[in-house]
């Protein structure tokens, strides 16, 4: 069995909040957002509020709930 990187294992935790959060919107899209967050933020130097930052910019690119429809 593979262990998961400590990054994989934050993306992945990142999306399950969000998904929780906004069950109305598409998983993989909010996955992908997941993803360009971390992309954008994966050269920090400060790794501890990798997770904080992350579901912040996460929300900002996501639609509302009141859209699920709506697509990046």
């Amino acid at each position: 069995m593979i262990a998961e990187s400590e990054d994989a294992i934050t993306i992945r935790r990142v999306a399950e909040r969000l998904m929780q959060a906004h069950p109305r919107l598409d998983p993989g899209l909010v996955r992908s957002t997941v993803q360009t967050a971390y992309d954008e933020f994966r050269y920090a130097r400060v790794r501890a509020y990798l997770p904080v930052l992350m579901e912040r910019r996460a929300k900002d690119l996501l639609p509302s709930d009141e859209h699920p429809d709506h697509r990046l």
